[in-house]
């Protein structure tokens, strides 16, 4: 037998995971742990109705059930154990510290305790924990790890131990509570409620284990994805600044180009007016000479004489043909400015459209993962809109109200300004924000004959394809009763409701269209691919009936208060 100051058992090892207490009549089970010999078969007889049983820490299956053997060595050791004095190392090594639990029982100084006992409510430290391993009194006393909570083992009404749990108020009670307020209840002992609490627990870190492997591996992917999305993004910029320099320097060479022919037929015209210009003056002196000499012939007196004279006058050549001068207005270079203005105009044009799909494309850049599309009111109005109608799209007959938030078609043509985006014919008008991402918005009718839909820009002002839904450039839910795309028209079935909701995801090219009262129903949905911006519209069919764009403020923050409380 080994002498008491060499005994370096941790006792917490020696303990039955059942009745966590020290092994009584030890048996060890084929997949090699031991328990106490009645716990196991307490916790088979449990079993049998399954046919099987189950090691209650490796859950490993047993069938047949095993013989269950007295471990002898286990059993030897336990004696052992219990007899054996064991006393406290010379030192402070046993001294109580701040963190520890002091023995009860100490006086002088407060040694560290060893064990708790749940029966006597008391912790101990090793040399006052003999007697408990020494006299059969203490025998069935549970001993656990020393603990400063052992009052919340005893019942507040009757200050007994609590060693019963109730099933149906989900506590622990002691007896005489089963006996009270708790008579019929379903109860069973704490230590068979905590096999199956430890079932549970076993499962319940399987899944941690799992949630914890599965989160590892995410928190990687958006690591690598955070990589990726920064590769890629470093990459795009750096070919978009060598494309754009490409085009800055096109630019800057063609602008060089027109500079140098400017300057070169500047050049020639500058040549060709300065040769005219001296051509000119070598005429004005001659035509100045020549005026001199007539002069002085104009006053010979004799005749003879002058007749002579003016036989052998000479005029001078005819100089340059001055009749296409100053007839011209002297624009010059004004026709080449329109011409570099022109190809300027065009550019931007240009650079505007395609500039337009470089935004549609990086909003389709997949960056972040995928999220789930929303299905409850409350989850739709996270992503609710304030939307405004915009005047100079609106058709005459649309009177604009409530801060462009509301739309009725009147008798009386509205004296609005021409506009090149104004709806003619419909009675139609388009919201002056444009929609990407997710968008949520609602609207009320107080009339028949109405239309929510939602288009391209570019979409017809006036003749029949202008109409929402009789073109390839809109989508459009009319009286809540057909949905119409490029003229094609599909009947649909749903509660007819006088607010609609619309939800819009643009990259994942979903629109929806709700009927919304107490629940919200779909009533028609669109997958496609959206390649441009879109727009809200609305039209309105009868004169005095008005549609109008709902205020989801209120509404939105409610909601994002329910899902901050949840």
């Amino acid at each position: 037998m080994a002498q008491s100051g060499e005994i370096h058992l941790d006792q917490d090892k020696l303990c039955c995971s059942i009745c966590l207490d020290l092994m009584k009549d030890p048996a060890t089970i084929p997949c090699g742990h031991s328990y106490c010999m009645n716990c196991i078969r307490s916790h088979w007889d449990a079993e049998d109705q399954k046919k099987v049983q189950s090691c209650p820490q490796c859950r490993q299956t047993f069938r047949p059930r095993p013989v269950l053997v007295k471990n002898t060595v286990l059993a030897y050791l336990m004696e052992d154990l219990k007899k054996t004095r064991l006393q406290p190392p010379a030192g402070d090594g046993c001294a109580a510290g701040p963190e520890d639990v002091a023995c009860d029982f100490c006086t002088d100084r407060k040694l560290r305790a060893v064990r708790s006992c749940l029966q006597c409510l008391v912790s101990y430290c090793e040399q006052h924990l003999q007697p408990h391993f020494q006299s059969s009194a203490f025998e069935k006393h549970k001993l656990v790890k020393p603990s400063r909570r052992l009052q919340e083992n005893i019942c507040s009404h009757h200050s007994e131990v609590m060693k019963i749990f109730c099933r149906t108020n989900q506590h622990c009670i002691c007896y005489m509570c089963s006996l009270d307020e708790h008579k019929g209840h379903d109860t069973v002992s704490a230590a068979t409620e905590r096999i199956q609490k430890q079932r549970e627990l076993f499962g319940n870190q399987r899944d941690i284990q799992q949630k914890i492997g599965s989160t590892k591996k995410g928190i990687l992917v958006l690591q690598q994805e955070v990589e990726a999305i920064n590769c890629s993004a470093d990459k795009a910029v750096r070919d978009s600044e060598k494309i754009f320099a490409d085009f800055i320097f096109v630019v800057e060479k063609r602008s060089s180009g027109v500079k140098q022919q400017i300057r070169s037929r500047q050049r020639n015209e500058v040549r060709q007016v300065r040769e005219l210009h001296e051509k000119l003056q070598e005429q004005l002196v001659q035509l100045t000479k020549k005026e001199k000499e007539l002069e002085l012939l104009s006053h010979i007196d004799n005749h003879i004489q002058f007749l002579h004279s003016y036989s052998l006058l000479t005029l001078p050549h005819e100089g340059p043909h001055l009749s296409g001068l100053n007839v011209r207005p002297l624009r010059y270079f004004d026709d080449v400015m329109l011409a570099v203005s022109e190809v300027r105009n065009k550019l931007q044009e240009v650079l505007q459209s395609e500039w337009t799909k470089i935004l549609m494309t990086m909003s389709k850049v997949d960056v972040l993962l995928s999220q789930p599309q929303p299905e409850t009111r409350a989850e739709f109005l996270q992503y609710s809109c304030q939307l405004t109608m915009d005047p100079n799209t609106a058709n005459p007959r649309l009177l604009l109200s409530e801060g462009n938030r509301k739309a009725a078609v009147m008798r009386a043509r509205q004296p609005y300004p021409p506009h090149a985006e104004r709806f003619t014919q419909r009675q139609q008008v388009l919201s002056a924000e444009s929609l990407s991402g997710r968008c949520y918005w609602e609207t009320e009718k107080k009339a028949a004959r109405v239309t929510v839909a939602v288009a391209y820009r570019d979409i017809q002002r006036s003749g029949g394809e202008s109409g929402f839904g009789n073109n390839d450039r809109s989508w459009a839910l009319e009286d809540s009763a057909k949905f119409i795309h490029n003229n094609i028209r599909t009947c649909i079935s749903g509660p007819v409701s006088g607010r609609v909701g619309v939800y819009l995801d643009h990259s994942a090219g979903l629109l929806s269209f709700y009927s919304v009262s107490d629940t919200m129903t779909l009533l028609h949905r669109v997958q496609t691919s959206f390649t441009q911006p879109l727009y809200a519209g609305f039209a309105v069919y009868v004169y005095d009936g008005s549609l109008e764009l709902c205020d989801l403020k209120e509404a939105a923050a409610d909601a994002q208060s329910a899902a901050i409380v949840l």
